[in-house]
């Protein structure tokens, strides 16, 4: 085992070099070449959507997405208070603005019951987030939108292959929005997809993404446009891990098995939830600890770091970040105090699950909680 075990790292085979170099002998380096559209082509086929868009990374996606629905300034977009920032942010670039609602408490996604009562005659859109590999309940939410007229974005940055009924997220709202980071269930270093099955949306983003170029007239524009192109080389990586993606999603449950079933026998921890009509892909392992607070937690994490674990803190809500408007969300604010995410990549082994466990109840211990 090694010395410090890490939060996350990729997993990198044969496959994954080969693609790549293949990639680069080919010349086409930059925004065109035949991995670009293998990736689309191949996601489009794993989300259960018609067409895929590869993006920069998840922050364009979202950008894009929300830009090509004709979303700006004057609206409102509802998003959970707990996500990672981007979220909210690429709302914010568009002039609209965030309003954040509360969670439901055992899925960590976005609460049905606290998205129809934030809207108004300025809402045009919903952002659920599958957050940490569980799927927001689409179901209701899809129903909500439907009364209202909302579009609905599926930011599944944290949930490639997560499912609602055994229909995969990114295919169920108006559009899907993944992130390809180095620390998500499949990596193109950077890199982001949108998936949708509205062709004039699929159109739309496409024309945005390059500069809003003229397909007639080259270097003409017609309205304001974003470099939010993926590379070949990227594309490279994506294709030969989506190659894999099932055998990593696989370990990402086996991972959190061995996590399970030796924390959830400790009455002070609670480890992340599976609803019956959801599959959770586990993009990270959680951990819920009573008796923490922010100060704590930051002792908490310092102290595994100190025997050579790494952690994570929960998201910080977004309303109490000073870009953004104060909410009431009393159950985000309960809990994101509370919860760390612990190791979860391919590579760690049972011996490596164990050791982390150990060492995360003798701090407790020592802690006194």
């Amino acid at each position: 085992m090694n010395d410090f075990i890490p939060i996350s790292q990729p997993s990198i085979t044969q496959k994954e070099i080969e693609y790549v170099t293949d990639a680069v002998a080919s010349g086409w380096v930059s925004s065109l070449g035949k991995y670009l559209e293998i990736f689309e082509e191949k996601f489009a086929e794993f989300a259960g959507t018609k067409y895929a868009i590869t993006t920069a990374n998840g922050t364009t996606a979202l950008h894009l997405a929300l830009a090509a629905l004709g979303i700006k300034e004057g609206d409102e977009v509802i998003i959970p208070d707990f996500t990672f920032v981007a979220t909210a942010n690429a709302v914010k670039y568009t002039g609209a603005t965030v309003v954040c609602v509360d969670i439901d408490e055992k899925s960590l996604c976005i609460d049905p019951k606290s998205i129809e009562r934030a809207i108004t005659e300025r809402t045009r859109a919903i952002i659920p987030v599958h957050v940490y590999g569980h799927p927001a309940d689409m179901v209701e939410i899809m129903k909500i939108a439907a009364r209202h007229g909302l579009a609905v974005i599926e930011d599944a940055a944290e949930a490639h292959g997560a499912e609602v009924l055994g229909k995969r997220v990114g295919s169920i709202g108006r559009c899907g929005v993944f992130s390809f980071y180095g620390n998500k269930i499949i990596t193109s270093g950077e890199g982001g997809m949108i998936t949708t099955d509205d062709g004039e949306l699929d159109q739309r983003i496409r024309v945005l993404r390059d500069h809003a170029m003229s397909k007639q007239k080259r270097y003409w524009h017609e309205m304001l446009g974003f470099n939010y192109r993926m590379t070949n080389l990227q594309a490279a990586l994506g294709v030969a891990q989506l190659e894999r993606i099932d055998e990593l999603i696989a370990r990402k449950r086996e991972i959190f098995e061995g996590y399970r079933q030796r924390l959830s026998v400790d009455g002070r921890i609670r480890m992340n939830q599976e609803a019956g009509w959801a599959k959770n892909v586990y993009w990270m392992v959680c951990a819920e600890c009573e008796g923490l607070d922010e100060g704590r937690r930051e002792e908490l994490m310092r102290r595994l770091r100190e025997r050579g674990v790494d952690s994570r803190p929960y998201f910080y809500p977004v309303s109490d970040l000073p870009m953004y408007e104060k909410a009431s969300t009393p159950v985000t604010h309960g809990i994101y105090a509370k919860g760390i995410n612990l190791p979860s990549y391919y590579d760690l082994d049972d011996a490596a699950i164990g050791y982390v466990c150990e060492n995360l109840r003798a701090v407790l211990d020592e802690m006194k909680l």
